[in-house]
């Protein structure tokens, strides 16, 4: 029975691997967990030509429950993170069929699922201790849901490679926005903001998370609503208020972001616990619930400047200069934000992705679709550059869904 099981395996990834042409599904839940990214998309052609056609895109809100177990997760024991992880497969698989179904596919037509998970610890690499990164969302659900062999768990092999296991879309971002003679920032603005520097050949990428992206105004919000916004639609708040520059320049004095590349973080650094700091440091020791709503659009425009200023300082320190800045993510929908970016950056454009034809909200859902199809093929995922592993790997586990 094993053997024959083996057998199948690897008849199902050999006809896979010997397609011109795959359709895979790519799922991504950010630190907002606000929402499930389901992204088909259709890969052709060899590595370094590879051509991607986004067929269709969801971003399929969190159930309620979820969103909460996923926010109290560092509390929890051993026996709610294992149901969590299971409700969390079953919460992407349904995406990804949602998104086959409305694309007018079938399950049966696709190849691969590549899916992040959600992240609800990451800890970087020390110099006395390996990292540690933990995403929940069952493969094996995934795969037995939608029927298609499933990739998960990317980070893990990385920092098992001395790795912190992130960033992991900068390979994608070589693979699909290279720009032969005119390098490019690739920005994404999701809870963390990471960068991306593209220039014609891979290893002179470098890459790296920021610091904060949307993480502290959507703590703040949340917070001073009492749930009832998760976010500063459209920036408005943070565009009606005037940002607290020393206390900019206090935030930005943290040792993270005069730290040297590679390096990563995450909300257990830049998230609740830091908003609320920066709360009480702007509103002279008030809660986000008790400032009213004038200190409200202050607070908010001094974090939209935090991220801006992380943004352009890691530029100007760690990156050669770009000729553009490419932008993604929800943080793209933030004026207050993209105002100060535009302003920080200029002479050089700052643009959104979809000037290069591409779905913004849709770009990490489709990097693990393209993650996915290079673990299938038992190419390397990570860009040891970016993420500090000894060398390159291949990411994932794969669940065949047999």
């Amino acid at each position: 029975m094993a053997t024959r099981g083996r057998s199948r395996l690897v008849d199902r990834l050999s006809s896979i691997t010997s397609k011109g042409e795959r359709l895979a599904v790519g799922l991504m839940s950010g630190t907002s967990c606000d929402a499930i990214d389901a992204a088909l998309v259709r890969l052709s052609g060899p590595r370094a030509e590879r051509s991607v056609h986004l067929e269709g895109f969801l971003a399929v809100p969190m159930p309620p429950e979820l969103r909460d177990a996923v926010r109290s997760a560092r509390r929890s024991g051993a026996a709610e993170l294992a149901r969590l992880s299971i409700d969390l497969g079953e919460a992407f698989a349904e995406s990804a069929l949602r998104v086959i179904e409305e694309s007018g596919r079938r399950p049966r037509d696709v190849d691969i699922v590549g899916s992040h998970g959600q992240t609800v610890h990451h800890e970087p690499p020390t110099a006395s201790r390996g990292g540690a990164t933990l995403q929940l969302g069952d493969g094996d659900v995934i795969a037995r849901r939608v029927g298609a062999v499933t990739v998960s768990d990317f980070r893990a092999a990385d920092v098992a490679a001395g790795g912190s296991g992130a960033p992991l879309i900068p390979l994608v971002d070589w693979l699909l926005f290279r720009s032969p003679g005119r390098p490019r920032l690739m920005l994404n603005l999701g809870g963390i903001a990471n960068v991306t520097f593209v220039p014609d050949e891979l290893g002179d990428v470098i890459a790296f998370d920021t610091g904060p992206g949307n993480a502290l105004v959507d703590e703040i919000v949340t917070a001073a609503t009492g749930g009832r916004e998760t976010f500063d639609r459209d920036g408005r708040r943070g565009l009606a208020g005037r940002p607290q520059m020393d206390v900019v320049d206090e935030f930005l004095s943290d040792s993270y972001f005069a730290a040297r590349p590679p390096k990563s973080t995450g909300k257990e650094r830049f998230g609740e616990d830091a908003a609320l700091r920066l709360c009480r440091r702007v509103t002279g020791g008030h809660e986000p619930d008790g400032i009213g709503e004038r200190g409200l659009q202050d607070l908010l425009a001094t974090a939209a400047m935090i991220t801006a200023r992380a943004v352009r300082d890691a530029a100007g320190s760690f990156t050669p200069k770009a000729r553009e800045v490419i932008v993604s993510g929800g943080g793209l929908k933030n004026r207050a934000i993209m105002s100060h970016l535009t302003a920080l950056f200029d002479p050089v454009p700052v643009i959104g992705l979809d000037a290069l034809g591409m779905d913004p909200d849709a770009k990490e859902a489709v990097g693990f679709a393209v993650l996915a199809n290079e673990t299938i093929e038992g190419s390397p995922g990570n860009v040891p550059s970016a993420t500090g592993a000894l060398g390159p790997v291949v990411l994932g586990k794969i669940s065949a869904g047999l």
